[in-house]
This record gives structure tokens, C-alpha cells and sequence, in this order.
């Protein structure tokens, strides 16, 4: 039997991936203020967010999962978060489409300012400092002061989560998200879109749906689900201090919930059955996620699903693949099918981006677009083959042109990275790179679907 849980039962845990503070009493007076200030998100949304997520869990739904790999102070601004914002719109339209089912949104946006290294110091010219962990614990400069981890930063997270969240609640009720309008701009997309032509097929059949939907009388004026749309936050929970500090029972339910989004996730790195992590996301009531990497074993996963959903409740728990493309036809169907055979109910979706990194001639990290690709159809391809379904993606994206990773219609090359790399920590999809990959797995849903017609007509 698990032990008692309580807001701070991970304080006993072995913990990975935290920061060593050098000022304890400073971190305690931040997490005091933290303590006392508002919630970021409330109960009611996280419920609705599980609820969706129990649907994307049942094959009723698919789950669009993006944004930053890491949020920053220096990059913050209402157009940075528009412009995402739009991006995972559009994508999210043309996943509708492809897949005949709602999709449920979710940005990495308004907490992810942490990342776990894969060092605790890096050294440079014989200077050895510690790593940068994200602006939400120090600074990206190669100094002494701005590499000290400083508990300040954890108010300045709160603050622009803040300002973000606001933001993008406006940009959700108040008619940007009209679907006509976002229509609009996916036909700009491909008609600036070197492959224009294998795009305009979708994007006439959805001219015509619309055109059709308004013949009816379902228009932005007389349809609110047509000019407003639901949106989630989500992060990896990798400070617990802070999350601890944004922990609040809800007095409509007496279940206890983290409030610093309607999702946490734990990282590949930070999944120790007896660790903090594990600890503290069992005793949320939001949805939680895991990342679950080609290192996983079958019974640990197991015993992992058991701690964190032990009442096997659909919405619950969110499996996040990151295999590689290189590993996921060999080590992900062992995994789903021991998850589909044991009677675990989870929802399963692809992070194709944190294993297809690698390092370009030119020195830079990149990611191959043809790799993140090759590793999404593979989920599929997974998916089919064991008769579970595959409930979503999971991408590290900009609403930016950056130029970060190679490939696309556009054929990002090494020699171009340096033109426009200007991601903090890893490198991200561009926004054509992003609503290139929509536009393609929504073929492969819409094929899928016409597979799974098929088969059906053919058995009956």
C-alpha cells in the first residue's frame, strides 16, 4: 500500500534534476509569496482537461501538445505568444479534419521555464560553471553570477505566467480563434507553401465544409463553438518547491490540485518509482503526463501507471513516447501492448522531437524534420498494428520563422541554421515546418480512418 501523501511527502524522496540553492532562507521567504498568491489555473479547468483527456484515452478525441522547449525572460512578448497561439490553431484544424475527432489543445506555454541537463557543470576555456537549468533557475550567460540558481527567478516565472495566461484567455473567448479566421490563414499557408499542391485538396475540402456549415445557419454570430475554442496549459513539474508553493485544495471537491497548470508532466529523467518526482504528481488530482523513453522496461512501467493512476481512471494519465526514429518500431509495441494487455487505461501520444536531436557539421544541436517525421509515422504504424490508438503529438515549436531545425517544404539546410537560431535550450519546429507536419499527419489520420473503414465493411 503507497504511502501517505501530502503536499510535501516528495521533501522525503530522492530527488534529480534540482537545483542547489545557495540562499535556503531566500528560497523559503519566495515560496511563502508563492504560497500566498493567487492560483494561476483553477480546479474546474483541470477537471475539464482530464475529461477531454479521458476521451483522447478512449479513441473519442486527439491530443495536440506544443509549444517552447523553453520559455524565456529575454523573448517574452504578447506577439511571441500570439503567434504560437495561431500556430497550434491552424494545426489544430487541419488535425480535426484528418481525424474526424475533436482535438484538444494544449501549449507548452506559461510554466515551462525548467529543463533537466544531462550534466550538472559545463566547462568552457578551462571555467567550469553549472549548467544552465532554464531562466525559471539562472541565467544563459557563461558568468559566475548568472549561473548561480537564484529562488527570485521562480517569482518572475509566476509573474509572466501570469501576464501569458491572461493573454492567451483573451486570445481563446475572444473571437481570434474564429474558425473562418484561422481558415484564412491555413490558405495563406499553402499558398506560400513550396508544396502547395499536395495541400490544396485538404484545404478546399475544408473551404466546402465550411461553406456547407454556414448554409446551415452555424456561423461565428450564431455558433459560439465556432468563434471560441478551449485551451490548456501543461509543463514538466521539474521544481517541486514551486509546485508545492501553487498547491491548493479545491473547496468544491476536497481534492488537491496543482495550480500552476492544468497539466504537469514528469520527464524520462525524473520517472524513479521511489523519487520525488513520482511522489508528488500521485497525490494531484490534475491530469498528469510521462515521458517514457527507449530505456523503459515493461514491468517498471507497469508499477509506474499503478502508482500514478491507481484507480485506472481514462484521462488520468498521458503515456509520452520519445523513442527516436531509429528505436520506435522495435522498442515502443513491447510497451503498448504489455499497457493494452495488463487493462491500464492511458492515453498515448508521440514526442518525436527529444530523441531525433542531434549535432550538425556547423556545431549546432538540430533536429532532421525527416527524422521527427519518420518517428511520428512509426507511433502509427505501432498503434495499428496492437489495435490501440494513437491519441496525439507532441511537438517543441515556435510560432517564429526560426531556423532551427532542418528539412521541410523549405529545406532548412546546415548552412542555414545560423540565420535565425534563437532557442534557449533545444531547437524547435518553425511555424511552416509545424503546420507542414499537421497537413501530413492529417493524411495519415484521414488514410487511417479509410483503412479502419475498410477493414470494418470487410469483416461484416
Amino acid at each position: 500500500m503507497a504511502e501517505k501523501w501530502t503536499p510535501d511527502s516528495w521533501r522525503g524522496k530522492p530527488i534529480v534534476q534540482v537545483p542547489e540553492y545557495p540562499d535556503t532562507d531566500k528560497l523559503a521567504d519566495v515560496e511563502r509569496r508563492l504560497s500566498a498568491s493567487p492560483p494561476l489555473v483553477f480546479a474546474g479547468e483541470a477537471r475539464s482537461l482530464r475529461k477531454a483527456l479521458g476521451k483522447v484515452a478512449e479513441g473519442q478525441a486527439f491530443m495536440l501538445q506544443g509549444g517552447d522547449c523553453a520559455e524565456s525572460f529575454a523573448e517574452f512578448n504578447a506577439d511571441n505568444i500570439r503567434d504560437t497561439f495561431r500556430v497550434l490553431l491552424q494545426m489544430a484544424v487541419v488535425l480535426t479534419y484528418g481525424a474526424a475527432l475533436p482535438v484538444v489543445k494544449v501549449g507548452r506555454l506559461a510554466g515551462q521555464f525548467a529543463k533537466p541537463r544531462s550534466a550538472p557543470t559545463e566547462t568552457i576555456d578551462g571555467v567550469t560553471l553549472p549548467s544552465y537549468r532554464g531562466d525559471m533557475v539562472n541565467g544563459i550567460a557563461f558568468t559566475e553570477d548568472a549561473r548561480m540558481p537564484d529562488p527570485e527567478r521562480l517569482m518572475r516565472v509566476y509573474n509572466q505566467s501570469t501576464s501569458t495566461l491572461n493573454l492567451l484567455r483573451a486570445f481563446a473567448q475572444g473571437g481570434y480563434a474564429d474558425l473562418h479566421k484561422v481558415h484564412q490563414w491555413n490558405l495563406g499557408f499553402v499558398a506560400d507553401s513550396p508544396a502547395a499542391e499536395r495541400y490544396r485538396n485538404l484545404a478546399d475540402r475544408l473551404s466546402e465544409t465550411l461553406e456547407f456549415m454556414a448554409a446551415c445557419g452555424m456561423t461565428s454570430q450564431s455558433t459560439p463553438q465556432i468563434r471560441e475554442t478551449e485551451f490548456y496549459t501543461a509543463h514538466e513539474g521539474l521544481l517541486l518547491d514551486y509546485e508545492q508553493a501553487l498547491t491548493r485544495v479545491d473547496s468544491t471537491s476536497g481534492d488537491v490540485y496543482a495550480t500552476s497548470a492544468h497539466m504537469l508532466w514528469i520527464g524520462d529523467r525524473t520517472r524513479q518509482l521511489d523519487g520525488a518526482h513520482v511522489e508528488y504528481m500521485r497525490g494531484i488530482a490534475n491530469p498528469i503526463g510521462c515521458k517514457v523513453g527507449p530505456s523503459m522496461d515493461t514491468d517498471e512501467l507497469i508499477r509506474l501507471i499503478d502508482l500514478l493512476n491507481p484507480r485506472n481512471e481514462p484521462g488520468r494519465l498521458t503515456l509520452i513516447a520519445r523513442m527516436g526514429a531509429e528505436n520506435v518500431l522495435e522498442k515502443l509495441p513491447v510497451l503498448v501492448r504489455r499497457v493494452r494487455d495488463e487493462g491500464r487505461s492511458v492515453a498515448w501520444i508521440s514526442d518525436p522531437m527529444h530523441g531525433n536531436t542531434i549535432k550538425s557539421p556547423s556545431g549546432y544541436k538540430t533536429r532532421p524534420f525527416d527524422s521527427i517525421l519518420s518517428e511520428v509515422k512509426g507511433f502509427f504504424q505501432v498503434h495499428q498494428a496492437e489495435g490501440t490508438y494513437a491519441g496525439g503529438v507532441h511537438f517543441e515549436m515556435t510560432g517564429q520563422e526560426v531556423t532551427e531545425c532542418t528539412g521541410g517544404a523549405r529545406a532548412i539546410s546546415d548552412d542555414d541554421l545560423s540565420a535565425r537560431y534563437h532557442t534557449h535550450c533545444d531547437p524547435r519546429l518553425n511555424a511552416s515546418q509545424s503546420l507542414e507536419l499537421a497537413f501530413l499527419l492529417s493524411e495519415m489520420l484521414k488514410d487511417g480512418r479509410g483503412k479502419q473503414a475498410k477493414q470494418t465493411a470487410a469483416q461484416s
